[in-house]
């Protein structure tokens, strides 16, 4: 998942980044509202964790003006335990969740993932191609009865191409979701990790194919098709 963080405070800020890369999430962090906001509204992201206490526009405010642009991107609120207030004007802007500090990073990245379930209409933690299934808590991953291991980088390359599969990813796009827009982009790094993949789930039958689209970039099919 892409997402941005708006946190002044920079050993939160660098906490959070720390903990939801090593699960696989891609992070782009900025430290003051005004930043956040314009970042927010220039580029597309899966979910955005915002500070309600910034320096130049607040929180709130960032959120006000997302919601009357019709931008419908998630917004997860972090708050002071005790603003209550807050979190209540917070909601009632459209913030489709809350974390009061201190938090747990496995807490967030479970809040991140349910808020973005919601907004695709999926209610569910798993996502499926063929015998393929990802559970996008547990990080558990099968085909069939058969369970495989991948890293953290692997997992989200994974990911993101099972929520749209049969969508043609370019490389560039798979770059920008699972390693961040400060990559190279001449690395073949997106060739190495799709081999990798392949390569790991290649001998079992009922697994999905990540089919080449020549000159374009990758794909996920349905086994047979």
């Amino acid at each position: 998942m892409k997402i941005l963080l708006v946190e002044d405070d920079r050993k939160i800020s660098a906490f959070v980044q720390k903990g939801l890369k090593e699960l696989g999430f891609n992070i782009t962090a900025c430290e003051d509202g005004d930043e956040g906001y314009y970042v927010a509204t220039t580029q597309s992201f899966d979910a955005v964790i915002l500070d309600i206490m910034l320096p130049g526009r607040d929180g709130l405010s960032i959120l006000r003006n997302l919601r009357e642009q019709k931008n419908t991107v998630p917004v997860i609120l972090l708050t002071a335990r005790s603003a209550l207030n807050e979190r209540l004007e917070g909601l009632n802007l459209g913030a489709d969740d809350y974390l009061c500090k201190p938090f747990f990073i496995e807490e967030l990245a479970a809040r991140l993932h349910a808020v973005s379930r919601r907004a695709s209409g999926n209610t569910l933690n798993l996502l499926q191609c063929g015998e393929l299934v990802v559970d996008l808590i547990s990080r558990e991953i099968k085909i069939g009865k058969q369970g495989i291991e991948l890293t953290a980088r692997e997992f989200s390359l994974l990911e993101l191409l099972l929520r749209s599969p049969d969508r043609v990813y370019t490389r560039t796009q798979i770059l920008e979701h699972v390693w961040g827009y400060d990559f190279d982009p001449q690395t073949n790094v997106v060739d190495v990790y799709i081999r990798r993949l392949r390569n790991k789930t290649k001998e079992f039958p009922g697994a999905p194919v990540i089919e080449t689209v020549r000159g374009v970039g990758y794909r996920l099919k349905e086994p047979g098709q």
